[in-house]
């Protein structure tokens, strides 16, 4: 049998439209990998991604079974762990999907100087995003600081490339490697088990989603995205922060809805907009790798925060006083996730209202959220704090009584996540609000004009 190659999976949990897979099976017998490896992320994996991963692999290792490859699982630094195990299997070449993060920058480029000294093959191919971070630039070649622009460029440069189909299987691999198992792990919550309602919310397949939220929801996608209280949006964030489907696989089953329903293509244009500001984010993550724990406005490194341990427990528990904030918040802890409107808000109301720095929401979002992507998660909270780039204003304040009101007119949102409670009012359901409205926004005011000519 000729030398086998690995394949490295990360954030890419799919044989469809896979590169580096693609080419390694071409190239002959292939066996895959995934390595639990706690600084992939520059942190470890936040308890609701663990548990998503978890399931995730689980249908990897089903779906790369059905194609005659062999899922090693290995816990560790990658570029220990995969040396080791290429030994092991005396394998010919390392292939794998490109990662645009600093820390999986440096990680794959050690990975492939050790390889180059190895005198093993190293491929590493396009496959996370519409296009790579250093595709799209503006006509001075600098990377794009405001997404509009950053879109019209995207628009200019044509429709991304179709999507690859599974590949061919090869003949079915038996290894004498050990592997380690999902059980090893222990990625799913026992001593308390908190994940039963990720488990009532998750049942469907990226496949399914994509599928039923482009034949009955994308129409009325432009409105209905800002409306928590319906069914409005894909949900497929955390399919595509793992991988599990291909932003190009979701690009042009949206294009193909549209050639079939003209009705649709308002819909669906506003739908793809959200993946190319996905990669926007993606592009400020890479070209300016400060951001991913300092603001991406200089100014803002001299805001003063407030420290207040106690309100942010408040508001990570749903227990601020305010239905609309408290609501989002149970939603989240409840299914590990939240929709974006009520994102904004929350986000919104910890580093306003109670002048909390956007880190430590960022860092509660990595715990709670299985869509938990990092470029995704950095970029979004600074655009909400406005120290981000193309971020909203500091002094625009979601106000948390109104924004109820009105993305919620029916109050179905608030009773699902605060029930018996009537109104959006603060201390409608019963807990005296943590801040006065008024008195917050003045005081947030009085703070960014400490900076403001900064």
């Amino acid at each position: 049998m000729a030398a086998p190659s690995l394949v490295l999976f990360r954030r890419d949990l799919r044989v469809a439209d896979h590169p580096a897979l693609a080419a390694a099976m071409a190239a002959g017998p292939t066996i895959g990998v995934y390595v639990l490896d706690d600084t992939a992320d520059g942190r470890p994996l936040g308890g609701a991604a663990r548990w998503w991963l978890h399931h995730a692999l689980t249908r990897l290792a089903a779906d790369l079974e059905s194609l005659g490859v062999p899922l090693i699982l290995r816990r560790g630094a990658q570029n220990t762990v995969v040396p080791a195990l290429a030994r092991d299997v005396e394998a010919s070449g390392v292939y794998w999907s490109r990662r645009y993060t600093p820390w999986g920058v440096a990680a794959d480029k050690g990975l492939k100087a050790w390889a180059s000294e190895a005198g093993i093959t190293a491929q590493s191919y396009a496959g996370s995003y519409l296009v790579e971070p250093w595709a799209v630039q503006t006509k001075q070649g600098r990377p794009f600081k405001v997404f509009t622009p950053f879109y019209k460029a995207m628009q200019a440069a044509g429709e991304p490339s179709l999507p690859l189909p599974e590949p061919e299987p090869q003949e079915p691999l038996l290894l004498t490697v050990k592997s380690d198992t999902l059980a090893d792990w222990a990625l799913l919550p026992t001593q308390p088990d908190w994940a039963s309602g990720l488990r009532q919310t998750w049942q469907f397949s990226a496949g399914e989603r994509t599928a039923d939220f482009l034949d009955t929801a994308v129409n009325a996608y432009p409105d209905a995205r800002d409306r928590p209280d319906i069914d409005g949006t894909s949900m497929l964030s955390a399919f595509l922060a793992f991988g599990e489907v291909s932003p190009r696989q979701v690009w042009h089953a949206a294009r193909h809805r549209a050639s079939l329903e003209p009705a649709a293509a308002t819909g669906v244009e506003a739908f793809l907009r959200q993946l190319v500001w996905r990669d926007f984010c993606s592009s400020l993550l890479y070209h300016f790798p400060h951001i991913a724990d300092r603001p991406f406005q200089q100014k803002f490194e001299g805001f003063p925060w407030a420290n207040d341990p106690g309100a942010l427990r408040a508001w990570q528990r749903g227990q601020t006083g305010y239905p609309w904030i408290d609501a989002g918040m149970q939603q989240l802890w409840h299914t590990g996730w939240m929709h974006n409107r009520v994102r904004m808000g929350v986000a919104s109301f910890l580093t306003k209202h109670l002048l909390l720095p956007w880190q430590a929401g960022e860092a509660w979002f990595w715990d709670t959220l299985v869509d938990a992507d990092p470029a995704q998660n950095i970029a979004n909270w600074q655009w909400v704090a406005g120290c981000g780039a193309d971020a909203a204003p500091y002094f625009r304040i979601f106000n948390p009584i109104t924004q109820g009101d009105k993305f919620d007119p029916r109050g179905l949102y608030l009773r699902q996540w605060q029930p018996d409670t009537l109104s959006y009012e603060p201390g409608a359901a019963g807990i005296r609000p943590i801040v006065e409205h008024r008195a917050a926004r003045e005081r947030a005011l009085a703070a960014f004009a400490t900076i403001k000519g900064a």
